[in-house]
């Protein structure tokens, strides 16, 4: 009889991700993972030094490299970049097979698909924050199994603007992020405000993954600190969740099988979303803000 595979979660930790939404977990990549993943953000940091607007392309011709509107050269504001596995084998090679895919397959797998990836950062002095939301109604899938791992490229503090959540939201309803005929991003400000006084920081050391399911309601404040927050955001879906909509971040990588097999079959469950509005700019951040 074969052996079973080791997993990177232990039941309980299994157990608490299935009733929070949302599971901290140290150490999701190695030593040295995390120092080339490092190394190539700061050069496109430094690259981002001789640019005035977001540039480069990513495989559906948006910008690749979002700047915030108070970048310069002296004071560069870098906030996301798209894609990261298409430009960088770091960024790639931890998507595809590192601690982190290991521990998403042990809550929706065994057979894991990616769906996209991205970098967002806050540099110190950055304003950008992200107003509360679903990732789920950007990404619309036949079934709900899907999560987002953010893995923390630098230290997460309380003042550096890190993610806070409300658990337990993921098995609640989906909230709109449409607002008088417009895709705003974002849900409702008598909803947001609710979310605001329930709210978690989620926070710790370089390495560290905050494993979140994508109905889990998440929003983050500016970075108030002299330290930068960046952090690596991978999505993927269990195998047989069918993609209900565009990619808004799409790849090379696209729909890939990083864990387990394919399938070949589609698990559906009934559920209503509004369609998402495919992003015209750099990033949803675009979006947040006009509205």
């Amino acid at each position: 009889m074969p052996s079973l595979p080791l997993r990177a979660l232990s039941q309980d930790q299994v157990d608490a991700f299935r009733e929070t939404g949302v599971l901290m977990v140290e150490n999701a990549v190695t030593p040295a993972q995390l120092s080339d993943l490092r190394r190539d953000f700061d050069a496109w940091v430094e690259e981002s030094r001789t640019q005035n607007e977001s540039y480069g392309k990513t495989v559906d011709g948006r910008p690749r490299f979002d700047l915030e509107a108070s970048h310069s050269a002296m004071k560069p504001a870098l906030r996301r970049v798209n894609a990261p596995v298409d430009v960088s084998e770091a960024y790639r090679q931890v998507a595809r097979d590192s601690r982190m895919v290991d521990m998403v397959a042990d809550l929706i797998g065994p057979d894991l698909r990616y769906h996209h990836s991205k970098i967002n950062s806050k540099l110190p002095g950055a304003r950008t924050e992200v107003k509360w939301h679903q990732d789920f109604p950007f990404t619309p899938h036949s079934n709900p199994d899907l999560v987002t791992a953010l893995l923390m490229i630098d230290e997460v503090t309380e003042e550096n603007g890190p993610l806070e959540v409300v658990p337990g939201t993921h098995a609640g309803p989906i909230h709109s992020l449409w607002h008088g005929g417009k895709f705003t991003g974002a849900v409702a400000e008598d909803i947001a405000e609710s979310f605001q006084k329930r709210a978690v920081k989620c926070f710790g050391p370089a390495g560290s993954v905050c494993l979140m399911h994508t109905k889990l309601a998440h929003g983050s404040a500016p970075n108030l600190s002299s330290h930068p927050r960046t952090i690596s955001i991978t999505v993927y879906s269990a195998a047989d969740a069918a993609a209900c909509s565009p990619n808004p971040v799409p790849s090379t990588l696209d729909g890939e099988i990083v864990r387990g097999t394919e399938p070949n079959r589609i698990r559906c469950e009934a559920y209503e979303v509004e369609t998402p509005e495919y992003p015209r700019g750099a990033s949803f951040f675009l979006q947040q803000e006009a509205n």
